[in-house]
C-alpha cells in the first residue's frame, strides 16, 4: 500500500503542464536552500519551448533586483497562461520592446502539481539530471547494530 502512495502519475509534457511545472519549480527555487539546479531546469525547459514555438517572447522588463548595476532588465516570456522572466542575450535587446516597470498587479495563476512531479516532468522533457540526487540515490547504508560499553570501556 505505502508502494501505491508512492508512485506519482507521470505526466504529459503538454504546454500547461510544463508551465505548471515551471511555475512550481520557480516557486519552490526562491526558497530552496541549494537552487542552482532548480533554476538551470527552469532555463533548460524555457529555452527547449522557445526553440519548439511553445512559448514567446513578449518584452523586456526592468528587472526588481539589480545586481551590480542601477538597472538591468529580464526577458518576459509567455507559455501557456503564465509569464516567466530569463535572462536577456544581445539578440534581445535589439528585436524586444521595452516594457518598462513590471507591473505588479499581474499574477500567475494557482499550479496544482507538486515538486516532485514537476522535476520529473521537466528532467524528462530537457535531459538534465539532478547531480545531488543520483549520488545519493547510488550509496545505499546497510543498518549499524548499535555497540554499547559499560561505563568507563573505551570505543574500538
Amino acid at each position: 500500500m505505502n508502494n501505491e502512495r508512492n508512485k506519482i502519475p507521470s505526466l504529459r509534457p503538454t504546454i500547461e503542464n510544463l508551465s505548471q511545472a515551471i511555475f512550481t519549480v520557480n516557486r519552490h527555487a526562491k526558497t530552496a536552500p541549494n537552487p542552482k539546479f532548480l533554476y538551470q531546469l527552469k532555463q533548460d525547459a524555457i529555452k527547449k519551448m522557445l526553440r519548439e514555438g511553445k512559448a514567446k517572447k513578449t518584452g523586456l522588463h526592468f528587472s526588481n533586483n539589480p545586481r551590480n548595476s542601477q538597472q538591468q532588465s529580464d526577458v518576459l516570456v509567455v507559455c501557456g497562461d503564465y509569464t516567466f522572466h530569463i535572462p536577456p542575450t544581445k539578440q534581445d535587446f535589439d528585436q524586444l520592446p521595452h516594457l518598462g516597470k513590471l507591473d505588479q498587479s499581474v499574477r500567475n495563476p494557482r499550479a496544482s502539481i507538486s515538486l516532485t512531479s514537476a522535476k520529473r516532468l521537466l528532467s524528462a522533457y530537457t535531459g538534465l539530471k539532478d547531480s545531488t540526487e543520483t549520488a545519493v540515490a547510488g550509496k545505499t547504508r546497510r543498518y549499524a547494530k548499535p555497540v554499547f560499553k559499560k561505563l568507563g570501556e573505551r570505543y574500538p
